[in-house]
C-alpha cells in the first residue's frame, strides 16, 4: 500500500534505511500529505541479531515543500530498555525530530 519494494525487504531487510525511505515516501503520497514518518525497528524481546540487535530502529521523515520537492531524511538509533522503553524511546524521537523539522 505504500510502495515497499520486495526487492528492497530481501536486500535491506524490514529495519532498514531504505525501507523506511520507501515507507515514507508512499504514506507521503497515499495520504496526500505534506508530511510522513515512517518507523521500523526491533523492540523485542527477541528478534535481534549481531548486525540489528533489540533496541535498533530506523525513522523515515518525508517533508513536502511548497514548490512541490519532497526530502527525505533518515535516521538510525539504538534505544535501551524492555520491549515497552524501546517503543516509548522510539515514538518520543519520532515526533520530537518531526517537531524539529517542522519549526
Amino acid at each position: 500500500m505504500i510502495g515497499v519494494t520486495e526487492a528492497s525487504l530481501q536486500k535491506y531487510g524490514a529495519v532498514s534505511e531504505q525501507v523506511v525511505s520507501e515507507m515514507a515516501l508512499g504514506a507521503l503520497k497515499e495520504a496526500a500529505a505534506d508530511v510522513a514518518v515512517s518507523v521500523s525497528g526491533i523492540a523485542g524481546p527477541g528478534g535481534g541479531s549481531e548486525e540489528k540487535p533489540v533496541g535498533t530502529v530506523w525513522f523515515g521523515f518525508a517533508q513536502k515543500h511548497s514548490t512541490g520537492t519532497v526530502n527525505i531524511t533518515t535516521k538510525h538509533c539504538v534505544f535501551q530498555g524492555d520491549r515497552n522503553a524501546i517503543r516509548l524511546q522510539s515514538t518520543t524521537y519520532a515526533l520530537e525530530t518531526l517537531l524539529q523539522m517542522l519549526s
